[in-house]
């Protein structure tokens, strides 16, 4: 699994599709839980989808531009599910291997 820490975009939408079915909240506390069909997200909360090339703006935005602090400042459809998502993310991408994948060592 190291291409899940490496950064990149394909390593992204991975770590996407293994937190689908977690609850999540945006930026104003509303949960959503989101499922993943293809290179599709759909959010419980909307009837359209969030397409994984949207994602990987985001990622990119987020990652290139400290100013991004909020939904707002994406850009994209769907911005506060997609922040919510990412955010997540880019957390767990921060943590180490064995704890990012949810392995304890003895």
């Amino acid at each position: 699994m190291t291409e899940k820490t490496t950064g990149n975009e394909t390593g992204i939408w991975e770590t996407v599709v293994s937190m689908q079915g977690r609850a999540f909240y945006t930026a104003k506390g509303l949960p959503f839980v989101y499922a993943v069909k293809g290179g599709e997200l759909f959010v419980d909360r909307r009837k359209r989808s969030v397409t994984r090339s949207t994602f990987e703006r985001a990622f990119e935005k987020m990652r290139s531009d400290p100013t991004v602090r909020g939904p707002k400042k994406l850009g994209v459809y769907g911005a506060p599910y997609v922040f919510a998502v990412l955010k997540a993310v880019m957390e767990d991408m921060e943590k180490p291997p064995s704890a990012a994948v949810g392995e304890a060592e003895e």
